[in-house]
């Protein structure tokens, strides 16, 4: 069963960062897509930050500078470590994968205070 873990969500004030990972299963082993998007209240997902199968890194304009995506297939997991935060970064946010189908996370909540 694929599955998606986040993890690392919390409060944090404006100006702070924040680690989150993205556990995944043995079961995705091959991506067209995988990353991050995020959902605030009342708003359309958004994406964040993703990897492409070309070996392609590509971010929100909303985070580029400050956003970071990494991972360690060994661990198989993905980070994005989010620098200098806003409240309007404030989301849960979403890890997924795509091949064929699109699989998602639970999401974790991201509250960023002024």
């Amino acid at each position: 069963q694929v599955r998606l873990v986040e993890s690392g969500g919390g409060l944090v004030q404006s100006g702070g960062s924040l680690r989150l990972s993205c556990e995944f299963s043995d079961e995705i082993h091959s991506i067209n897509t995988m990353g991050w998007y995020r959902q605030a209240p009342g708003n359309q997902r958004d994406l964040v930050a993703q990897f492409t199968r070309s070996g392609g890194l590509n971010y929100g304009d909303s985070v580029k500078g400050r956003f970071t995506m990494s991972g360690d297939n060994g661990k198989k997991t993905v980070y994005l470590q989010m620098n200098s935060l806003k409240p309007e970064d404030t989301a849960v946010y979403y890890c997924y994968s795509n091949w064929g189908r699109t699989y998602w996370g639970q999401g974790t909540q991201v509250t960023v205070s002024s």
